[in-house]
This record gives C-alpha cells, sequence and structure tokens, in this order.
C-alpha cells in the first residue's frame, strides 16, 4: 500500500482571538473559506436557536437587506451559506479569488451586523414547521429521532425530539443575545483553502485579523441516556418498518477508534459488507442497509440502520444480531479482510481529489481536537490489523445486551 501525503496548513493566530489555517493548493482561482464556531450552548426551553441562528444569518444586516446580500454575492458569481451541525455553526464562502476584496467583507457583515428581522423569522419559523411536518410522515425520521433521544436523552441537544410547537417559540431576543456569543471570534476557526496569494491572504487580515468578539463560555452538551432495549414508534397503516439498532461508543480520540473504523466497514459500511450481503443479496428484506461511527463533542455512536416491509421485519432483526455475533465467535477470513483494507485505502485516497479535500481533512482533526498523527494510526491500522484483534473488538462494541433497537411502522 502506498504512503499517503496529506497537505497541512499554517496556522495563524489573529489579534482579535480567531485562528486562522491557509491551505494553498490547486490552479484554479477559486477559495473556500469556511467560518467554523463551536456551540457555546443549548436550551431546552429555545432549542431551535442555534439552527434558527444559523438559517436567519444571511436575511439581513444593519446596512444590507437579504435581497441585497444575495444580489451581491450572486453578481460576484460567489457562494455564501450558513448551516448548523451538532456541535457547530459553519459559515463557508466561497469565491473566485479576484473578487475576494468584494465578497469577503459581506461575511465579516453577517457575522457582526446580522439584525434578524421579525417577519422573516415569521417565514422561517413557518417554512420549518411544515417541513417537520413532512418529516414526522416517515418512518426513517421517526425512527431516527426515538433511536437518538434514547440514546443520548431528551434534555440533550442530539437527542431532543423536536415538536412543532418549538418553532412558536424561536425568540428575536434570544437570538439577538446568542448571536455575539456563539459568532464571537474568540470562538472561532477560520479555514481557508484553494488559491491562496499574497492577496488572498492580506485581504483576510484586513477584514478578521481585528476583528472583536466576547468571550466563548465554556459548554458541555447534557447526556442522560436512556436504558438500552426494543422501543417501538407505531405508524399506523404502513408497510415498511425503519430500523435502527446502535448504542453510545467511542469518541475518534479514543486509541481503539481506528480499528474499530476497520471493523465497522467489514459489518456495514461499504457496498460488499456482511450486512449488505446477508439482507439485501441473500435474503431481499432492503434496498439497502448500512452501519456507521459518528463522533460528537465528548462522546460517540455507532449505528445500523435500513428499512424492510413490515412483514419480514423481526427476520430482519435476527439476521442483524447473527451478523453482529458472527464478528464476536469468527475470525474475519483473511481474503476478506484484504478486500476491506483495499477498499478502505482505495476510498482515502479516491477522497484526496483537490486542495479541499485535503481542507476537510485537516477540518476532521481540527473538530476532534487531533492531529496528523491520526491518520498515521488509520494508515498503520488498516495495513496491519489481524484478523484476531478484529474479533477482540467485536467482543468488547459488539456484544449483545446494551444495544438500542427503535423500529418505526
Amino acid at each position: 500500500m502506498q504512503t499517503v501525503r496529506l497537505w497541512q496548513p499554517r496556522r495563524i493566530d489573529l489579534q482579535g482571538g480567531a485562528t486562522l489555517y491557509l491551505l494553498h493548493g490547486g490552479e484554479a482561482d477559486l477559495v473556500r473559506i469556511e467560518f467554523i464556531f463551536p456551540h457555546t450552548g443549548w436550551d431546552p426551553e429555545q432549542p431551535l436557536l442555534n439552527r434558527a441562528l444559523a438559517g436567519m444569518l444571511l436575511e439581513g444586516t444593519v446596512s444590507r437587506t437579504a435581497a441585497e446580500i444575495a444580489e451581491t454575492i450572486d453578481y460576484y458569481g460567489a457562494f455564501l451559506h450558513a448551516e448548523s451541525s451538532a456541535d457547530h455553526i459553519i459559515v463557508t464562502l466561497h469565491t473566485l479569488s479576484k473578487h475576494i476584496g468584494h465578497t469577503l467583507p459581506i461575511v465579516k457583515e453577517v457575522l457582526g451586523e446580522a439584525v434578524f428581522p421579525e417577519n422573516e423569522l415569521a417565514v422561517y419559523a413557518q417554512n420549518s414547521l411544515q417541513k417537520l411536518q413532512v418529516s414526522l410522515e416517515k418512518n426513517e425520521f421517526q425512527a431516527r429521532r426515538a433511536f437518538n433521544a434514547a440514546v443520548f436523552g431528551t434534555e440533550s441537544p442530539y437527542g431532543y425530539p423536536l415538536e412543532p410547537e418549538d418553532f412558536t417559540r424561536i425568540d428575536r431576543d434570544a437570538l439577538l443575545t446568542q448571536y455575539p456569543r456563539q459568532l464571537s471570534s474568540k470562538n472561532c476557526f477560520i479555514v481557508a483553502s484553494g488559491k491562496i496569494s499574497k492577496e488572498v491572504e492580506s485581504e483576510i487580515m484586513r477584514c478578521f485579523n481585528d476583528w472583536e468578539g466576547e468571550e466563548a463560555p465554556a459548554y458541555d452538551p447534557v447526556l442522560r441516556t436512556g436504558a438500552p432495549g426494543k422501543y417501538a414508534v407505531e405508524m399506523p397503516g404502513s408497510v415498511q418498518s425503519a430500523i435502527r439498532i446502535g448504542k453510545p461508543l467511542i469518541h475518534r480520540t479514543h486509541p481503539d477508534y481506528v480499528e474499530l473504523q476497520i471493523l465497522n466497514t467489514v459489518l456495514g459500511g461499504y457496498f460488499g459488507s456482511r450486512l449488505m450481503a446477508n439482507i439485501r443479496e441473500d435474503k431481499g428484506y432492503t434496498y439497502g442497509i448500512g452501519s456507521g461511527l459518528h463522533s460528537f463533542k465528548n462522546t460517540g455512536l455507532f449505528f445500523i440502520a435500513t428499512e424492510v416491509g413490515v412483514d419480514v421485519r423481526e427476520n430482519a432483526l435476527r439476521e442483524i444480531y447473527h451478523e453482529m455475533e458472527r464478528l464476536t465467535s469468527e475470525p474475519v477470513p483473511q481474503t476478506e479482510l484484504d478486500l476491506v483494507r483495499n477498499y478502505l485505502m482505495g476510498s482515502f485516497l479516491g477522497s484526496l481529489e483537490n486542495v479541499f479535500s485535503h481542507a476537510d481533512k485537516f477540518k476532521s482533526l481540527l473538530l476532534s481536537g487531533l492531529d496528523y498523527a491520526y491518520y498515521d494510526r488509520y494508515f498503520e491500522a488498516v495495513r496491519n490489523v489481524s484478523a484476531a484483534r478484529l474479533k477482540e473488538l467485536a467482543i468488547m462494541y459488539f456484544a449483545p445486551g446494551d444495544f438500542y433497537e427503535v423500529t418505526a411502522g
């Protein structure tokens, strides 16, 4: 297996408190600049606050309307987007290098001068409510919702099950209070990638070197898990059943994580996995099934997800547990392990298409509190992990009795 060389960024600590990472590469006259803000809090009385903050960020500033922001960004062929994930708000600008002097100041404006107009907030709440109402009719959404609530607890941002009335509780005053704390220079990582010329770097420094903000409060999400076991969501008249099985698991910083990724790939992490071979190819119960690992700020998650006919649900569940039990009792054959090694290495290499791909690999490390030694450990594990070690991990992490099983429909 070939050696993989990852591009690493240059770090600059800005005077106002933000940390800037610059990753230069590629010939295209294109730059992507991401402003990453870890969440500074979550209130179950205002569960949509951070999501609304991101969703409303481009709806107007002190000096520009939403239409004027959109028209200016479009005129220069740029793209500006804000989104909220489980642990962060990320504001992303794609722009041609030659236009950065026109587009980057708009980003600074929305990060410091957004006004969250009352009428636009009402429209946002109504549109979001309609999307939730549509989602609540879907088995997959109901299974994921109930699964997260069971695993993380309903008082956690990861497990809180949104209700229609939550959209009526979005409060503009609460947004204005949260805004300067959440989108603060002292709570910001800036990752700039692409054709980072001296002019681009100078413009970033001009806009954001002296950008000042409030101190970010310390925050750790509440986790109050329910009891492992079986949870059923009734969906009257449904002919399909959505299945979620999993449990809280180790974070990406744990020493076992890289090897566990390999074990997960064997089980359900790619098209040739055991779950696909059994549940889809052999039994024909589903069009697709997969398993995955996910890291949040201070916890991790293992999950299996699929949808099957109601009439074969119990058979599918039995086969899923059977595949996990096999991993605890039988070593993975060498030919299968070699196939997974080749898949993982090829998939990783294939994901390094351009400078933005390399920036994504760095961002994954940054948000997990890791350094590039993580990828060294990953490649070492892919090359050398043994079948005996994978069986040992399966016994540790896939033992029956502590799984959360949710069915909807």
